[in-house]
């Protein structure tokens, strides 16, 4: 080989590594934006460094080269050809350390690093080998906790008293919403189990409103002492009276824990409703860098920013990993057991993308604009539906009273209807203005989204 052509393949090894080095440097910066971790961002900082340093040492030699060539340095002494190239470009970096960075870098690996001072100074003086190694070690001693959730008592006796009654009932076709219900609000219980605990909680709830009835069919609560005292009426007069509590007692546990799956539903149903379009947004971006579908949903839920869409998400994977299905069957599937219609609407969408063959990308694009639309939408009806809520607070809260007071001295004064002490007026307007305020709370926390 001659001088000539042992110059220039020298160069162009040089630009090769020079090139290679910098196509890692990309792929690290593109990895460093999805890492969460400290260490790995430390990590990946450090390769970045390395890497950086690296394409200055070919630099350098590649410039030691052309300083060697006759035709551009004449006055130069000629090089002997060298046989390897790789020991001639080989680069060792085995004393990087985190304080050599570079300002700006060297500030984000700190601010990053939470680890204690004991740590701190045990990787002080280590190389990037050691550093690498060390993180990978500490990763792998991490031990998942697993939770391991134990029936109640109360669950354990309404099932033993009424599982077979309620199995009997399901498999009948009874209380098919309140299943579906059930499975969609993601509550901790088979239908079975909690038809159990409604009749056994309506069976308790009879016998407290027996005690509570017969105990108002012989006394009375006063205002003033002795508070307890017996009725003055008889036994036929009073029964009229206080024998309804018999009935709405039970009637009103039953009701309410009917429908409690139903209220848990669309709860969940909005706070699905407000993580959707920026996790779409998320998907969108990630399914730009032609990801496996399948994946799209692991990497959302690994995130930790959308803990409701996680739930889902999670019994997607699972529909695939566990019981074997194909996405876009676990898709389908899950579209029937959506809390959410619009989480649903995207399940199903999805699908039919991947059946014909579409880009995912442009539909997750399109669904988020979309989803982003409706989402802005219903921020502006919280706005004016908030002010109405004001309006109709400082009508009830602020005037009313006021009025009704006004009204009371009044009719006081002349003697017309009631006479009521002005101490009793006071307690009056107390009493009704809490029972407003906690009304309206209790109204607002009902009908707010969760924004």
């Amino acid at each position: 080989m001659s001088e000539k052509e042992d110059l220039t393949k020298r160069i162009e090894k040089g630009i090769s590594l020079e090139k290679q080095a910098l196509y890692q440097i990309f792929s690290l910066y593109n990895t460093l934006r999805n890492i969460r971790d400290p260490r790995e961002r430390r990590r990946i900082l450090l390769q970045i460094e390395s890497l950086k340093r690296k394409m200055v040492f070919f630099s350098k030699k590649i410039i030691q080269i052309l300083e060697s060539d006759p035709d551009l340095n004449p006055g130069k002494a000629r090089v002997a050809p060298i046989q390897d190239i790789e020991s001639f470009f080989e680069f060792s970096d085995q004393n990087l350390d985190p304080r050599t960075l570079n300002p700006p870098l060297a500030s984000i690996a700190e601010n990053q690093d939470n680890l204690d001072k004991n740590k701190k100074k045990k990787l002080k003086s280590k190389g990037l080998e050691k550093l690498t190694i060390k993180s990978r070690k500490n990763k792998d001693k991490k031990k998942t906790k697993k939770k391991t959730k134990r029936p109640s008592s109360f669950v354990k006796i309404s099932s033993r008293m009424f599982h077979n009654f309620s199995m009997s009932l399901i498999k009948q076709g009874s209380f098919r919403n309140l299943k579906r219900d059930i499975v969609k609000s993601n509550l901790e219980f088979v239908p079975a189990t909690y038809l159990s605990l409604i009749f056994f909680s309506t069976i308790i709830a009879a016998i407290i409103a027996f005690f509570v009835t017969g105990f108002f069919l012989f006394f009375d609560i006063l205002i003033d002492p002795p508070f307890i005292a017996p009725i003055q009426e008889s036994f036929i007069q009073r029964l009229p009276k206080v024998i309804w509590v018999l009935f709405a007692l039970p009637l009103i546990t039953f009701v309410f824990a009917y429908f409690f799956p139903s209220m848990e539903r669309q709860s969940l149903e909005r706070k699905i409703n407000h993580e959707l379009p920026f996790a779409t947004v998320h998907m969108s971006s990630i399914a730009g860098s032609m990801v496996e579908p399948s994946k799209i949903f692991g990497i959302i839920a690994s995130t930790g920013e959308y803990p409701n869409l996680e739930k889902e998400f999670i019994k997607l994977q699972n529909e695939i990993n566990i019981y074997g299905y194909d996405l876009v069957t676990a898709l389908r599937n899950r579209v029937f057991n959506s809390p959410s219609r619009k989480l649903a609407d995207l399940f199903n969408g999805l699908s039919t993308t991947i059946t014909s063959g579409g880009d995912l990308a442009v539909f997750f694009e399109k669904r988020a604009q979309s989803l982003l639309f409706e989402y802005r939408l219903d921020i502006e009806k919280q706005g004016k539906a908030a002010e109405t809520f004001m309006d109709i607070y400082i009508s009830l809260v602020v005037a009313a009273p006021m009025i009704l007071m006004l009204l009371l001295m009044m009719m006081g004064i002349s003697g017309l209807g009631i006479s009521l002490s002005p101490s009793m007026i006071s307690i009056i307007m107390i009493l009704s203005i809490s029972g407003i305020n906690a009304l309206f709370l209790a109204f607002l926390h009902l009908k707010q989204s969760n924004s």
